[in-house]
């Protein structure tokens, strides 16, 4: 038996180097893309909701000791507690999807979509951060949308052409890359939060079944693993996307 539970956790620790390997591309495309064009990202990450960013954080850490309380019930043949500790798990990563479907729908009610789709809509009142910066050269000064008599902005005419877009005053060229990054990476990581719950569900079913002890207590510690590499690939997404300065 222990030589079982030695070979899995080498086989979850070599798939978790893969998952770190392909997250790991992606932050490198991300940091590349971000010194190439700076403003691009100071412009765009206000229209990112910094509360609802935190909001998830606290759930995703939160999750995280009580996926491994459930390890720890299971390795004490604590069946009560390990089956709280999953439901738990399971309804923190119900809430973290709830909290990401409600940021999604804001961005597609907005116009504010991955490169191609890009075609936002909003004013600039509708900010979730500070005021966008203002344009430092009339290249970026706005060209499609101006101000009313009575001081307010309007939204952007619906005139453009495919793949063109009505812009923000100070708004970037290629603004539409920032969604792209936003949506590419955290609905990867949502995905993968999906797996996750996936996993708990099969060993909540199992827990009630009262599989797990001291002897045998091998795949909750494989998907405690997984699930603290989702939460710390989170960890990391949170300040690179909404904290950016």
């Amino acid at each position: 038996m222990a030589q079982q539970f030695a070979a899995g956790k080498l086989g979850m620790w070599i798939f978790l180097v893969t998952e770190i390997l392909f997250f790991g591309g992606l932050f490198c495309a991300y940091a590349v893309y971000r010194a190439n064009h700076p403003e691009v990202f100071v412009y765009a990450h206000h229209f990112l909701d910094k509360n609802l960013g935190a909001l998830n954080t606290a759930i995703l850490i939160f999750s995280s000791f009580t996926m491994a309380w459930a390890v720890r019930a299971a390795q004490l043949g604590q069946q009560q507690t390990l089956r709280l500790c999953l439901i738990t798990t399971l309804l923190c990563a119900g809430a973290f999807l709830g909290v990401k479907y409600v940021e999604y729908r804001q961005k597609w009610e907005h116009g504010l979509l991955w490169a191609g789709w890009y075609h936002p809509h909003v004013t600039n009142a509708e900010h979730h951060g500070d005021a966008a910066p203002k344009p430092s050269s009339p290249a970026t000064a706005p060209t499609a949308v101006q101000a009313t008599t009575s001081g307010q902005t309007p939204e952007p005419t619906t005139a453009a052409t495919a793949g063109e877009h009505s812009e923000y005053p100070g708004e970037p060229r290629l603004a539409g890359v920032f969604f792209s990054i936003y949506f590419c990476m955290t609905g990867l990581h949502a995905l993968h939060v999906v797996g996750g719950m996936i996993a708990i569900t099969w060993l909540l079913i199992r827990a009630f079944q009262g599989v797990f002890g001291p002897e045998y207590y091998g795949p909750v510690d494989y998907v405690g693993l997984y699930w603290h590499l989702v939460d710390m690939i989170w960890i990391y997404l949170f300040p690179l996307l909404y904290l950016i300065h």
